[in-house]
């Protein structure tokens, strides 16, 4: 229990800690007076614009990008009762991805800048829609599975077509670096373009959050105790397509960090889902800001792109949580 009311409060100040960092460090290293003088509008001009204009909206972009993928990734293995399910499971990121190409691809995103992010969450909507009618046909929560991996599936198949028809190579950069998933140019105009999104969707997981602690005791347990399973995976499903949407227009596609921060969160929460929304948030955030330090400040001619690190370091942890639950179901 001590663990438990220390955990968000640890998790919170872990991550303030790093987005500090994240406005210290980079190519051209700050001092921590600099920065806090530049936080609070003093200092030189510089460093004001380096800090409010660069490093701090990056970060923050970081930090709420990995918070709505680590609450949606909590949420998705509550409801599916399957360690390994994330938001890229159902096809949503995917889904996204595809519409945010789709614009690069016709030229539309050079038409506005709010186009390429719009085309992202209208792409995650699409997908959420198709899942949540799913959700309402289906009582299977291996169908609901394999209905995403099917979405999943055709939307790569369909970026990858795109990509193979990109008219010139700037086009096929563009595409292919939108596809890798990165934070970094962000501005606070983009941030407060993805936020309502990322509330919204947030909003809903937590609204939701007490049906995932009735599904451990089952489906069937749980209807006995007065729990309606259709509008739950609804909620579920559209609360974490709207922040998922959302994370893919700020930043593209980032992998396996919705699974990697809830498994870490689970045995600190008794394994209960709906303990484990809050702290996989912030878990998720805390990795994504500290991948992206590290992304800056490695000695590499091209930068990194955060998804790239992010599958590096998730994929092999996949790979372990995968192969431990074989050994206990084994």
């Amino acid at each position: 229990m001590t663990a438990h009311r220390l955990l968000i409060p640890g998790l919170a100040a872990a991550c303030l800690l790093a987005v500090f960092a994240a406005c210290l460090l980079g190519s051209t290293p700050m001092s921590p007076d600099r920065v806090l003088a530049a936080l609070f509008g003093g200092g030189e001009a510089g460093d004001r614009i380096v800090v409010w204009q660069i490093r701090l909206p990056r970060a923050l972009a970081a930090l709420l990008v990995g918070a709505a993928l680590g609450i949606s990734g909590a949420a998705l293995q509550g409801l599916l009762r399957n360690p390994l399910a994330e938001p890229g499971v159902l096809g949503v990121s995917a889904s996204a991805s595809l519409f945010a190409t789709f614009s690069i691809y016709y030229g539309l995103a050079a038409l506005s800048p709010w186009i390429l992010p719009l085309a992202a969450i209208v792409g995650a909507l699409v997908a959420t829609t198709l899942i949540a009618l799913a959700a309402i046909k289906t009582r299977s929560v291996v169908t609901l599975i394999l209905i995403g991996v099917g979405i999943s599936s055709f939307a790569g198949a369909a970026m990858s077509l795109l990509m193979n028809l990109a008219p010139n190579p700037f086009t096929l950069s563009d595409m292919i670096n939108w596809m890798l998933g990165s934070v970094a140019n962000r501005s606070f105009r983009e941030l407060g373009f993805a936020a309502p999104f990322l509330i919204a969707g947030t909003a809903i997981l937590l609204l939701s959050r007490r049906g995932l602690s009735a599904l451990t005791l089952g489906e069937e347990a749980a209807s006995g105790v007065g729990l309606n399973l259709r509008n739950q995976r609804i909620l579920t499903v559209l609360g974490a397509g709207i922040a998922t949407g959302g994370s893919v227009a700020l930043a593209g596609a980032i992998g396996f960090v919705g699974i990697v921060a809830p498994h870490t969160i689970r045995p600190f929460v008794n394994h209960d889902p709906a303990r484990s929304l809050v702290p996989s948030a912030l878990l998720a955030g805390l990795i994504l800001v500290l991948a992206d330090i590290g992304v800056r400040i490695m000695p590499t001619t091209n930068e990194l792109k955060l998804g790239v690190v992010a599958a590096l370091i998730g994929a092999p942890a996949f790979i372990w949580i995968a192969m431990g639950r074989r050994a206990i179901h084994d």
